[in-house]
This record gives C-alpha cells, structure tokens and sequence, in this order.
C-alpha cells in the first residue's frame, strides 16, 4: 500500500507541477503582450522571450529619455519660455527664460510642486484651467506683477521686487491632462510703443502754435488777394484745418489713453436729446445726399456721463455714417435697456446706416489708430465728394476718428463693437453704457 500512496501522491505532484507551469507561462505570455514590444521571436522559449522584451523596453526607455533630455535642451536656449504642468497643476518643469520671467527661485529639475506655491498669477492659473477643460491652444496677455520674498527668512522685501512684465502666454493641452505654456516677453515692446507714443505726442503739441500761425495767415491773405491768386489760398486753408484737426485728434487720444478717468466730466443727461443734437449739426451734410433719420427708442434717457466726450463719439460715427451713405439713404438709431425688467444695468445703442459696410478683413483693426480700411472705400468716397463739389465732412479722415471713439467708451467704463448688418449690409456700430 506504501508504494501505490507514493506513486499516487507522485502523479498528484506532477500533476500540479504542471498546472502552475502552465499557468506561469500564461502570465509571462500575458505580460509580453502587455510590454506590446516588437521583434522577439516567437519560436524561442516564454524566458527567452520575456528578457529580450525587457532588453527591447529598456532600449525604449533610454531612447525616450535621450528625446526627452534633447528637447529640454532646446527649450533651455529657446528665445521664449516654457512650462509645464500634470493635471493636479503641479510644476513638472520649466526652463531658465521662464524661471526669470516669472521669478521662479524655489524650484529645481526633478522637484514637484504647485505653481501656486512658486508664482501668484491669476491669469495664468485660469489660462492653465481653460486650456485643460477646452482642449484648445488659447492665447492671453496680461501685465504680471511678480512678488519676492527672502528665501532663507521668507520674508517679504520690496527693494528686490523685480519691475512688472507685460507677457502673453500660448496654451496647449497635452496628454494625461498636462498643459505646456510658452511666454513671451512683451514689456520691450510696449516700452517701445509708449515711446513712441510719447513722442509723437511731444511733436503733436509742438505742431500745434505753428499751424495755427500758418491758418491765421492764411485767412488774412484770404480776402486781399484776387483771382487767380486766391486760389492758392482756397486750397490751402482745407489742407492746414485737416493737420490741425488731425494734431487735435492725436493729443485727445493720447489724453484718454494715458488717464481717461480724470478726462471726463460726468453728468446727467439724455442720450436722445444728444443724439439729435449731434445730428442737426451735420445738417449740411445729410441735406446734400437727402438722408433720413430714424430713432427707436424710449424719448427721455438719462445717463450719468461726459457731455462732450459722447458728443464727440456719436459726431465721429454719424459723421462717418453720412460719409458712406447712398443718396437717398437711411441713418437708423435704436436705444434699448438692458435687462428689459427689473433694475436697468446698461443701455444699448445701435447705429446703423445702409451704406458699403466694412470690409470682412477690416472689422479687427476698425478701432485702430490711423487704420484707414480699404483703400476701394476711400477712393469710392472720393470720387463721391468730388462729384458733389464743395461738400465736405466734418472730419479729417485721419484715422483716428472711431479709436477716439473706443477710448471715450472705454473710459465710461463700457464697450463698442463694429460689424455689418444682415438687413441693410450697412455698417453696424454697436455700443453699450452702463445705465446709472
């Protein structure tokens, strides 16, 4: 009976000997077609097989890392900067133009930590946060104000706060929720811009006694001279009032856009008697093509805002209006309150003429200065006030009228758009106040 236990208990062994071998060689076989790696060979052993698979893995990994280190050296010489964060907006790793930019001091390669921690930007964390939830690369520009504290004591120390940086920023998602940020450094050109700002604006007043000397003399010799003299001095009048208005349009500008709020000189008044006061001063003008106006809107409007400045702003686009308007054409006004019930928050004012319209490629750069559109429209307009002799209108044509416009608005503290509209194909200017 000792042998027949034996022998049974042998094949029992063996049996189960077997079974766990079988059962080994299905999780190695599992485990080749996990590492999903080509070129080993199907004929050798399961053993064989798995080594040269973690042979294949290594040398992927290696070669993975050596891309890696490749383009982390690129980007540390790049010109812009670059980082990147993991879904919970943890700094993965930035380079040396970003560290500065953003004054990032308590961070190095191969350390994990929130950006938060190192860089309180507002903008840049709900830049991150869109770009992950969009899936979209997204651009933004902001002015960043970077804070120092002492990194032994932590303590915060204002003579080594580095100055302030205007950068804009372009997302993209990537993989695993991760996002990659590059910044760019604008302040050199925005330094650059308010220098030349600056200096035109310096010219401007400079220009300003002169032509007005030029203009006074002009209208003295005006009325001593005699045919065909005197035609000189006709022609030299409109050209000295067009440098004139345009040295005054440059000077309001800048004004507005270097302290709009101690520009205006708030009051109550209504839009609608404004608007039709600014309209009868362009009698001349809209007589001569036979123009209609319409108004929709409530009669009384009262708004507090600058008297002068939103006379200015509704004489540029009316003026513009009638410019481009056809004989016989309409020039529609329309008011609206919003929300229509309840505590009034703003008011909308849409005008609207029937003329050409803007170009499609036109519309971003309307509000630009010394953006004058297509040149088909100013020839088209040319011709026009040629043709109807000695009618002229009230503005320069110098550019600057609607980014007048757009500063005057902004300094309300509210917003203008440009687009065409579907019904008239005329120009669609659209602009909002907030209702007080």
């Amino acid at each position: 009976m000792s042998i027949i236990e034996f022998l049974i208990g042998l094949l029992i062994g063996l049996a189960f000997s077997l079974f766990w071998r079988m059962r080994f060689n299905q999780k190695l076989k599992h485990l080749l077609l996990s590492l999903q790696i080509q070129g080993t060979d199907s004929a050798l052993p399961v053993i064989s097989r798995l080594r040269r698979g973690i042979t294949l893995a290594n040398e992927h990994r290696q070669l993975l890392e050596s891309e890696i280190q490749t383009w982390q050296e690129i980007l540390q010489i790049a010109p812009c900067g670059f980082l990147m964060v993991d879904e919970e907006n943890q700094l993965i790793w930035c380079n040396e133009q970003a560290r500065q930019m953003l004054n990032i001091d308590r961070w190095e390669p191969g350390q994990v930590r929130l950006l938060l921690e190192l860089v309180r930007s507002y903008e840049l964390d709900v830049l991150i946060d869109q770009t992950r939830h969009q899936q979209q690369p997204i651009k933004q520009e902001w002015l960043f104000h970077p804070n120092y504290s002492n990194t032994e004591t932590g303590e915060y120390q204002e003579h080594l706060i580095p100055k302030s940086l205007t950068l804009r920023a372009t997302s993209l998602p990537l993989s695993n929720g991760r996002v990659g940020v590059f910044l760019e450094n604008r302040q050199a050109l925005v330094e650059l811009s308010q220098a030349q700002n600056r200096w035109v604006s310096d010219l401007a007043h400079e220009l300003r006694t002169p032509l007005t000397s030029i203009r006074l003399v002009a209208e003295a010799l005006q009325d001593r001279l005699e045919p065909p003299l005197s035609r000189w001095v006709e022609r030299l009048l409109p050209e000295v009032n067009r440098l004139i208005n345009l040295v005054q349009d440059w000077l309001e500008l800048s004004q507005l856009e270097t302290d709009s709020s101690n520009q205006l000189r708030c009051k109550s008044l209504d839009l609608h008697t404004l608007i039709c006061s600014v309209w009868q001063s362009l009698e001349p003008l809209y007589n001569a093509k036979n123009l209609k106006f319409n108004y929709f809107g409530p009669e009384i409007l009262s708004i507090e805002a600058d008297e002068s400045r939103l006379y200015r702003v509704f004489l540029n686009i009316l003026d513009n209006s009638i410019k481009y308007s056809p004989e016989a054409g309409e020039i529609r006004v329309v008011f609206n309150i919003y929300p229509e019930t309840g505590i009034p928050e703003f008011v909308e004012i849409n005008i609207i003429d029937c003329g050409p319209g803007f170009p499609e490629l036109d519309l971003p750069y309307v509000f630009e200065r010394l953006y004058r559109g297509d040149l088909s429209r100013q020839r088209q307009t040319k011709s026009t006030s040629e043709s109807e002799g000695t009618i002229k209108s009230s503005t320069t044509g110098s550019g600057l009228g609607l980014a007048i416009v757009r500063q005057i608005i902004l300094a309300h503290g509210g917003s203008v758009i440009a687009k065409n509209h579907p019904q008239t194909g005329g120009a669609w200017l659209k602009i909002e106040l907030p209702f007080e």
